[in-house]
């Protein structure tokens, strides 16, 4: 079982897509869509809003309307268009959110404490939340059945609401659930990199008692995928891969040992 990850910041991943419709072992593709998300707001004349929290953690402040607009971007144009291409590709894949059979189940934080200079401030509303639980009994039966599950958030909460979660820590949550081999991460980068401007600067393993002291490498999103990477071979991932899903055949190279992996 393969649990494998497309980063929301890529544009192109047509390859990675032929790349995955030719699997022959059981596998769970999970997405994201930011870049998507962020030109359907400011065509919707509501451009995102990125908060920086009290721990100075970039996120989106996900109010209700934004929360239309993520369901719109992740749910409906980039689930159905994978699945469309999968599909064409004669992958049996269907196209889920989170939230769907209770896949995932979250806490959701409506008040969030942000600076804003050296201010202070707690934003209500808020439609982001953590995941808690995952209940991976309809992933099991589609995936037993011949089916390729594509899944997305948003999760839902304990009070039924949508809720706006991290989808690398999705993707390490299901991968942990369905006890897969492998978590395969795909971005816009060729893998974690010691110098974020320098693509020559990856490195090509790293074992779990390292990751503390190569985190600060990694600013913003590459910190976070690899703190999820590690979390996820603490609790069983045999290894994780953080990938470049750019150019041909990105999960071929991933397997001939590109890209950085995460390991005990």
């Amino acid at each position: 079982m393969l649990v494998i990850k497309i980063g929301g910041s890529l544009t192109d991943f047509d390859a990675l897509l032929r790349d995955v419709a030719a699997l022959t072992e059981p596998v769970v593709l999970i997405h994201g869509a930011n870049k998507e998300l962020n030109e359907l707001s400011n065509r919707l004349g509501q451009p995102p809003r990125m908060v920086t929290s009290e721990r100075g953690e970039v996120s989106r402040f996900t109010d209700s309307a934004t929360m239309d607009h993520f369901l719109m971007a992740y749910a409906g144009k980039q689930n159905k268009r994978i699945v469309e291409r999968l599909r064409g590709l004669g992958a049996n894949a269907v196209g889920l959110t989170a939230m769907d059979g209770g896949i995932a189940l979250g806490r959701r934080k409506p008040d969030l404490r942000v600076k804003e200079g050296e201010k202070v401030k707690v934003l209500h509303g808020d439609h982001s939340g953590s995941i808690e639980r995952i209940e991976p009994a309809l992933l099991t039966l589609l995936v037993t059945n011949g089916y390729l599950p594509v899944l997305t958030p948003p999760a839902i909460s304990h009070e039924g609401v949508a809720i706006n979660v991290d989808g690398d820590r999705l993707a390490m949550e299901v991968a942990v659930a369905l006890k897969a081999e492998r978590l395969l991460i795909f971005a816009d980068t060729p893998g974690f990199m010691r110098d974020v401007s320098d693509e020559h600067s990856v490195l090509p393993t790293i074992r779990l008692d390292e990751v503390e002291s190569v985190a600060d490498y990694g600013k913003g999103r590459a910190r976070v995928k690899l703190l999820a990477a590690a979390q996820a071979v603490r609790r069983g991932i045999k290894a994780v891969g953080l990938l470049d899903g750019r150019g041909d055949h990105p999960l071929t190279r991933a397997f001939e040992g590109a890209g950085t992996w995460v390991t005990k």
